[in-house]
Formats: C-alpha cells, sequence, structure tokens
C-alpha cells in the first residue's frame, strides 16, 4: 500500500509519483502533461407519488452548510493478478480519500476507488495505467476546489451542480470531447461520500435510513435480512476455481464475456468458456431461487458490436442448456450503439451506459429490464435517483461492483440491502464485491472497516447477514476512520 497526499499536482515529484509503478506507472512524457493539466485547473414492490424535493429528509429541515476547505490523497492497491474485462486488464487501482470541512468546524471523509479501465476504455488505452488514474484524480481536486465556499443544503443537489462541470474539465484535459460521463462520476465518488458524512453530522443524522431524502425512499425501502454476495470470474479464472466458490457458498455467479480480439474469435472465445462454466455447474444447487438452480449474470461491458453477434452467443446458451439459468446479461453493447433491444427475452441490464436518470430512462425505453446501480462508482447521490426512475418504472435494480476497498462495500451494501428484491431471487438484496478476489492487500485494507470483526463485514455461505445490528450502525459508513483522520491531519 502506497500512500499520497496531494493537495495540488505540482506537488507530485516525479519520483513519488512513479514509485513501484512497473510497466504501469508515468512515463516522464505523462507526468510532464500532468504537470501542464494541473495548471489549466483552479414488478418491483415501489410505490410512488408526489414526493419532496432531494433536500427534504423525513419532512424535515436541514441546515444550510458551508464548505471552508478540502483535502485529497491516495494510495495505490495492487490486484492479485492482472484483472482482465473490456478487452484490457488492470494491475493496480488508486484508493482515493477526500475530506470536506464546513464553516462550523465539521468534517467529512469519504473515499472512492478509480476504474479508468470500466469508466472510459478510451482513456485507459490512450496513456499508461498511472496515466489513466492521474487524470481522474485530477478531476477529483478539480471538483473539491470547485465546492470550496460553497453552500448546501442536499447533498444530492450539490453534485447535480458539481458533476457537469467536472465532466468538461475531464474532456479538456483528457483532450477527449467524447469522455463518458461514468468518468467524472467516478471521480466524484469520494467527493460525494465526503459531503453525505459532513451532511449527517451537520444535521445530527445518526444512520443511514435517516440520511435518504423523501423523494428516494420508495426505491430504498426494504430491510433484507440477507444480501447475496456475488463473486466476479473474469476471463482467465478457471472453472474449477468457480466451482469451488460454489462449493463454499456463492450461488449467484457474475462472469465477464467479450473477451479480446475480433469480434468472432471473441464470440468463439466466450461460447468455449460458458461450455466449460456451465458443465461443472449445471447440477449445483441452491435454496436462494425458485427453480433451485443456479442464476448466471454474464457481464460484456459492451463489447459487442451488433445484436446479431449477441444472439448468436444466446442461441449457444440455449444450445448447451443454459439458458433458463440466465439471469443477467449486462451492457453488451457500446452505449452509442444506441440498440433496441425489446425483442431479445433475456433481462438485460444498463450500468455504465446508465450515467444519468435520463440516460437510465432511455435504457428502459430501448428494452432494458434492469438497473445495476453503483454507488461506489457513480455516487450515492446519482445512485439514488436512479434507483427511484427505475423503480418507477417497475424495473428492478442491484447493486454491482467496481472492485472497490472493503468500507465502500458497506456504502454499496446500505443500498442493496434496502432495493425491493430481484424477479425469481428470494428475499435478498443482491450486491457485487470482488475485491477480496482482485486486491493483494484485501486483509490490510479491512481494518479501514469502523466494525471489522462486525460478522455482517464478512460472506458467510454465499450471503451477508444483515441483522438488526447492521442496520443499527449502517454498516459503519458514518463512523470514524482513524487512519485516514491522521492523514489529513484532523
Amino acid at each position: 500500500m502506497i500512500f499520497f497526499e496531494v493537495k495540488c499536482m505540482e506537488n507530485i515529484s516525479y519520483d513519488s509519483a512513479c514509485r513501484g509503478k512497473g510497466n504501469g506507472g508515468f512515463s516522464r512524457r505523462d507526468f510532464v502533461a500532468m504537470g501542464v493539466m494541473a495548471a489549466m485547473a483552479t414488478g418491483t414492490g415501489c410505490v410512488s407519488g408526489q414526493r419532496r424535493p432531494a433536500s427534504a429528509v423525513g419532512g424535515r429541515s436541514f441546515k444550510t452548510i458551508t464548505i471552508s476547505t478540502t483535502d485529497c490523497l491516495f494510495e495505490r492497491e495492487p490486484m492479485v493478478r492482472p484483472f482482465g474485462f473490456k478487452g484490457g486488464y488492470l494491475t493496480e487501482e488508486w484508493v482515493v480519500a477526500s475530506c470536506v470541512r464546513s464553516s462550523s468546524g465539521k468534517f467529512g471523509i469519504g473515499l472512492g476507488t478509480q476504474s479508468c479501465l470500466w469508466s472510459d476504455a478510451s482513456v485507459f488505452s490512450s496513456t499508461s495505467e498511472a496515466g489513466g488514474n492521474a487524470l481522474m484524480f485530477a478531476m477529483t481536486q478539480h471538483a473539491l476546489k470547485l465546492i470550496e465556499g460553497r453552500s448546501f443544503v442536499s447533498p444530492v443537489e450539490l453534485n447535480d451542480w458539481l458533476w457537469p462541470q467536472v465532466w468538461e474539465y475531464g474532456k479538456r484535459i483528457t483532450s477527449n470531447p467524447k469522455l463518458r460521463a461514468t468518468f467524472a462520476l467516478n471521480a466524484l465518488v469520494s467527493v460525494d461520500n465526503a459531503i453525505w458524512v459532513l451532511f449527517a453530522r451537520e444535521n445530527g443524522l445518526a444512520s443511514f435510513d435517516e440520511m435518504i431524502p423523501d423523494a428516494y425512499r420508495p426505491a430504498l425501502s426494504a430491510r433484507h435480512s440477507k444480501c447475496a454476495s456475488i463473486p466476479l470470474f473474469s476471463y482467465k479464472v478457471p472453472p474449477a476455481e468457480i466451482k469451488s466458490a460454489v462449493d463454499s457458498g456463492y450461488f449467484f455467479m457474475k462472469i465477464k464475456i467479450g473477451q479480446p480480439g475480433t469480434q468472432e474469435e471473441m464470440l468463439a472465445k466466450d461460447m468455449a468458456r460458458v461450455s466449460q462454466i456451465h458443465a461443472v455447474l449445471k447440477d449445483c444447487r441452491t435454496p436462494y431461487t425458485k427453480t433451485g438452480r443456479l442464476p448466471y449474470y454474464f457481464d460484456a461491458n459492451g463489447r459487442y458490436a451488433k445484436k446479431e453477434t449477441l444472439l448468436r452467443f444466446v442461441d449457444h446458451l440455449k444450445k448447451i442448456g443454459a439458458y433458463e439459468q440466465v439471469a443477467i446479461i449486462e451492457e453488451p453493447f457500446d452505449e452509442y450503439a444506441d440498440i433496441d433491444v425489446n425483442d431479445i427475452p433475456l433481462r438485460l441490464a444498463a450500468d455504465e451506459s446508465a450515467h444519468t436518470v435520463k440516460d437510465a430512462l432511455e435504457r428502459i425505453d430501448m428494452g432494458y429490464r434492469a438497473m445495476a446501480l453503483k454507488p461506489i462508482a457513480k455516487t450515492m447521490s446519482m445512485s439514488m435517483k436512479i434507483a427511484q426512475a427505475a423503480c418507477d418504472k417497475g424495473v428492478p435494480c442491484f447493486c454491482a461492483d467496481l472492485t472497490v476497498s472493503p468500507v465502500l462495500v458497506e456504502w454499496n451494501k446500505s443500498v442493496a440491502a434496502r432495493l425491493p428484491a430481484f424477479p425469481g431471487i428470494g428475499d435478498l438484496g443482491l450486491v457485487e464485491t470482488n475485491g477480496h478476489q482482485n486486491f493483494r492487500n484485501w486483509e490490510t485494507m479491512r481494518r479501514d472497516l469502523a466494525y471489522p470483526d462486525a460478522h455482517w463485514t464478512r460472506t458467510e455461505r454465499g450471503v451477508f447477514e444483515c441483522d438488526s445490528d447492521y442496520y443499527a450502525k449502517s454498516g459503519g459508513i458514518l463512523a470514524s476512520m482513524p487512519r485516514y483522520e491522521k492523514m489529513f491531519r484532523i
């Protein structure tokens, strides 16, 4: 774990920024470019009706909060092995911490995990791995500078004001006018979380339930006693390892498809892989589905170029007998393809293409019948809004991962535990978490949890237990984080 405190990009020395870089670090050209860029900156059980604005929570009024100072830092966390998806591979992620202080002296610290490859693969492929992360971190810094001196009542409304400006800034520093909005939202996760913590402390809110604005309560009113813990298996994980996970209790499998190569090469690899996986899992059983069989969750991350190619993959699923077990196919097509999927009978889910409520509603009209929420990648504020929009349309949601830190798993679980149950699955929340599979220092990272020894922070036989203690403590997301407070000299 390598820790960097950064008040502005000019303060990063080339040596410190490249420490531990391997082949994925800055080149000197990347680093000089970053200095230039820094200089530029100064049917789901949902009932809804007329709702209060996002600033209303429980019918109460809330304080106007003025942000006085901000700060941020990052740590580089290596992967166990190269982590493959979207036709590329990650070797590390940057865990970012943002701190916001108010004029009253209170503060909030929020964490985020950067994934340049997931957020915008074109940025990832245009520079070094560390260079892409540095671009996103520069956007986080820019966001914090923008909110200094600004007053707010609602975190959601502050985020609505902030993210378009950060997106435009990102387009400039990446020299990419088509930068995906998710790149900006990913950069804002730590900022948004810090704002929510500050909001809770300023207003004396002791729980996540108290924080939920009235406008979004219909979508977040469940209280599941369990959340399914969904592991992820990327391209190179052998089927025997997947079977071992099932034997240990996992039952909802997320499988990456859309492997590297041409469309024909990708399809051939994907068909061969699902055949191998289904061969070892087809006889496995679970008490958590109506059929008793394991649900399959395939994630293509936009790699399929045409509907015809996906339909060939679907035909293969039928041929091998796996079709009836498919619960979700996530993001089969690139968002710019605008492919209508109303005629595809399987449940397709939107993820990175549903940047905002507008995008989510467009995807629903195109035939997408599930939404992958990512409070840990698209901000809690935006995710609440998307959850409610989907709920109003009768479209089920679940929480997907970004390969995030243990603290952020709890933020994600806070939403998953309160969403309506997913069709075909028992009375469960659904939350993907794969950090334990992919971060080399996972157990060390767990020390930042407010309650690292709590049973509800660990997966047991494929589920997280969400009992009264879990809800009383809100998963620890509003508790202090001593290590980061020390880093920020609080």
